[in-house]
């Protein structure tokens, strides 16, 4: 029984005990890894990457807001351009009949003064159309009575206003006259100013004036 004794007092002297704070083997590994997956974590969570199916819907609207931005402008310069071209057909409406109006109203022949007369109201409107119907028979006496002959010819003539659908238009007008008492005679230059209308008949004198 004594030798049992002594046996186990040399075990239990070299038995080292155990430290209950210390952490047990392997346990600093794991607590390394919790540590790197939780600074990961927190990586992740401060980077936020877009999904691809909202990228692709951002890219669809900003290609969609170009197309529709391009289209708007193509549609106002369009429009523009249109106006533009409008306003050049008519003024080269107006200016081209304000030069016939200047030809036809100075060129009167005695001979063929019935056609001159239906010429002239043919090509007349408003006021100045009943002014001169007014007179024909009186503007008749003079021409036939005279033998009047006159031939005019348009060497300059602009548009001076354009308002709506009526128009004033300068010609300068070369006229050449003859009659009984001047067979013969150098060309006269008249400044005309001629305001046009323009209506469901055409394109018509509403108004003529002298200009020194």
């Amino acid at each position: 029984m004594a030798v049992d004794a002594d046996i186990g007092t040399d075990q239990a002297d070299d038995f080292i005990p155990l430290d209950d704070d210390a952490p047990a083997p392997g346990d600093g590994d794991v607590l390394q890894r919790e540590q790197r997956d939780g600074d990961l974590a927190d990586s992740d969570a401060k980077i936020q990457i877009p999904a691809p199916r909202s990228t692709l819907r951002l890219g669809l609207v900003v290609v969609i807001i170009l197309i529709l931005g391009l289209g708007c402008l193509a549609a106002w310069w369009g429009y523009q351009t249109l106006q533009a071209q409008r306003a050049d057909q008519q003024r080269a409406m107006f200016l081209a009949a304000g030069r016939q109006a200047a030809e036809d109203l100075t060129t009167i022949d005695y001979t063929a003064i019935d056609a001159n007369i239906k010429r002239i109201l043919d090509l007349s409107t408003g006021s100045f159309y009943d002014e001169f119907h007014k007179n024909t028979q009186g503007f008749v006496d003079v021409v036939t009575n005279a033998k009047s002959k006159s031939e005019g010819s348009v060497t300059a003539a602009g548009i001076e206003t354009i308002n709506g659908d009526t128009a004033q238009i300068l010609a300068s007008v070369s006229v050449k006259m003859t009659n009984t008492g001047a067979p013969e005679q150098q060309p006269r230059l008249w400044r005309m100013r001629i305001t046009l209308h323009r209506g469901p008949n055409g394109t018509k004198v509403s108004n003529v004036g002298f200009v020194p």
